[in-house]
């Protein structure tokens, strides 16, 4: 786990009134899938609203999500917070964390630009998966 890039993200994405709670979260072992899970049906309210962009496009395959990720300025490394444990916490090349989580079923953010764009997706219910970009100028 990248503590520091982890902070500067919450700092960035995160509603206000959560940060702390979300960092303290995070930052301790038996906390760190609270805040995670928090993601799963919450995240409108824990996310910062003004930064959220739903990705309309149905998205079919990983090479799809990958090219809208370059589209929007994706780098080709990231770092990964996701209830994946085989991935959370990591910094790892674009395709690998998209092909980790694209049709994962839980919540998963891969930050794509530093404090500028970032992949989010919640936990699928039912129909279409919800996916979003969380963007900053």
């Amino acid at each position: 786990m990248d503590k520091e890039y982890e902070e500067a993200f919450v700092k960035k994405f995160f509603s206000k009134r959560l940060r702390d709670r979300v960092l303290f979260e995070l930052f301790s072992p038996k906390k760190r899938r609270d805040a995670l899970w928090r993601l799963n049906h919450n995240y409108s309210v824990a996310l910062n609203e003004k930064y959220i962009v739903s990705i309309t496009q149905r998205i079919a395959n990983i090479d799809e999500l990958l090219q809208l990720l370059k589209n929007h300025g994706a780098e080709d490394n990231c770092y990964v917070m996701s209830l994946n444990e085989d991935i959370d916490g990591k910094h790892l090349p674009l395709h690998i964390a998209v092909e980790k989580i694209a049709f994962y079923g839980l919540s998963s953010i891969i930050s794509c630009v530093p404090d500028k764009l970032a992949y989010f997706q919640a936990e699928q219910n039912y129909g279409s998966r919800e996916r979003y970009l969380l963007k900053r100028n």
